[in-house]
């Protein structure tokens, strides 16, 4: 039974903060002992001051690493003992569900509905896969003749330096984590310094459920000061990062200047939704349409931020779509059934107004919303908007506004669709409205994206990879295909003529 607003405040009032680093299997202040302040965009409280990370702590914290990477009692370990302890952490993790919810809520300001349903659930479910997949990877024999033999095996990377975001900070982190833990790899974890609190207390279940110490090392700080330091890290093997393609190129380019260690980035998207006039039920794709893009604030790298829509449909389907927009207002994220929080912080809630501002300016149609709201005083609301008849070189239909601002754009026939739909230097995911099956597959197989949805919006689990085209980034989170990103490929071959 789902708790009631009450219940929730009650539960957020016993809360404990984790507020210290974790290095070396330690709670730990920042060397500096500086701390940030952790504010809750729900109301602009302080929940905690954190450890503020700095070069001297990464270097701490990757030098536990390696040392606990060299001394192999995670490393080298049998992958049934890797298995046992991920899914005592999974356990964990569905075992201090409501807690991981809490923090999360009030740490980024999403609805803590969501954050238990969807975050925590799905953190746990990636742990709990994760863990059953490591003793059914089987290494390979090449084909070769009877007098040589040609074995290729995986090895762990070594040491990972992981990035993660703040707009859904545990289950990046798990996306990350259980992989690279789950091949033998150390980790040097840093999360955002907007939403570091799951991260913080994951690193803590880690070490109950059984995780040596300094396999994984949890860092908070500012990007300059920590990320910076631990993507430049001459003992890093591997750097892992979701979050803005700005900081991903970036992040390239310490690689680069540093020991070349291999890096993998998910980064922004603006991804397009295609409704064609034959979408099996136009009320489930408004609807679609709508959530699409107000879900988690639009605070989502695959937000279905592009909207295109056949013309011939298109005046009827933008007003469900109002419709829609127009029940999804933003609450207190312990309200039950909150469609929508806070945004992150003061910043971003800035940021999503200047954009509104521009998309106002540029001309185009504001059907709904546009405005900062209250629904709880100091908290950080922006309602749903939509902007209609808006041009495809327009900012708002070209830039990552990371917030609940959609732009609708029509089209007259697939092959315009798909252009514009193309027409980005993004490629993360795309959907596809329709009830002809030959359209869907053509489309499918023509949109430059990493995930395409037909018929809804936001599929696929842990089964299936997830990543992006072009400037979304490289290499893939979820699914087998993930521990190509942690491990290194060796060919040892065997002369066996005596």
């Amino acid at each position: 039974m789902s708790k009631s607003f009450e219940q929730w405040q009650a539960a957020a009032a016993t809360l404990a903060f984790p507020h210290q680093a974790l290095i070396d299997g330690k709670q730990v202040a920042a060397a500096s002992g500086k701390t940030f302040d952790c504010i809750s965009p729900i109301d602009g409280r302080v929940l905690a001051k954190v450890a503020e990370c700095g070069e001297e702590d990464i270097h701490r914290a990757v030098q536990s690493a390696r040392r606990s990477f060299d001394k192999g009692d995670w490393s080298a370990s049998k992958p049934s003992a890797r298995k046992k302890v991920l899914l005592k952490l999974a356990a964990l993790l569905e075992q201090h569900a409501e807690e991981l919810a809490l923090l999360e809520s009030l740490d980024m300001g999403k609805p803590v509905g969501d954050a238990l349903k969807v975050d925590v659930s799905a953190s746990v479910r990636c742990f709990n896969w994760t863990a059953e997949a490591i003793d059914k990877i089987y290494d390979e024999i090449a084909p070769t003749g009877p007098d040589e033999l040609g074995l290729i095996t995986r090895e762990p990377l070594g040491v990972i330096g992981a990035i993660v975001p703040w707009n859904f900070p545990l289950l990046m982190a798990s996306w990350k984590l259980a992989p690279a833990l789950a091949m033998g790899n150390s980790v040097v974890l840093k999360p955002s310094e907007k939403s570091p609190l799951t991260a913080l207390r994951l690193a803590e279940l880690a070490l109950q459920a059984g995780l040596p110490p300094g396999v994984l090392n949890v860092v908070p700080g500012f990007g300059k000061e920590a990320g910076e330091p631990l993507a430049l890290h001459m003992d890093v093997d591997g750097l892992v990062f979701t979050g803005s393609t700005a900081v991903g190129k970036y992040l390239l380019q310490c690689a680069g200047r540093s020991n070349m260690k291999r890096t993998y980035l998910e980064c922004g998207g603006k991804s397009p939704n295609i409704v064609f006039a034959d979408a099996p039920s136009l009320e489930i794709a408004a609807r679609g349409a709508a959530s699409g893009i107000f879900y988690n604030q639009g605070e989502v790298c695959t937000a279905a931020s592009r909207l295109y829509v056949d013309r011939r449909i298109k005046d009827e389907f933008v007003a469900k779509v109002v419709e829609f927009g127009r029940e999804m207002q933003p609450a207190h994220p312990f309200t039950p059934r909150a469609p929508m929080g806070a945004l992150v912080d003061e910043g971003q809630t800035q940021r999503v107004l200047s954009y509104i501002e521009q998309g106002k300016a540029s001309g185009a149609r504001l059907a709904l919303g546009g405005a900062r709201v209250s629904p709880v005083e100091g908290g950080c609301y922006v309602e749903p908007t939509i902007f209609d008849e808006v041009k495809q070189d327009a900012v708002i239909a070209q830039e990552e506004i990371f917030g609940p601002v959609l732009s609708v754009i029509g089209f007259d026939d697939e092959v315009e669709a798909l252009r514009l739909a193309n027409d980005t230097p993004f490629g993360l995911a795309a959907g596809v409205w329709t009830r002809d099956i030959n359209r869907a597959h053509r489309m499918a197989r023509s949109l430059r994206a990493g995930s395409v949805w037909v018929n809804y919006w936001d599929g696929g689990d842990m089964t299936a990879p997830f990543g992006g085209y072009k400037q979304s980034g490289n290499g893939r989170d979820k699914s087998l295909h993930a521990f190509d990103k942690y491990t290194e490929l060796k060919a040892t071959w065997i002369n066996l003529r005596g």
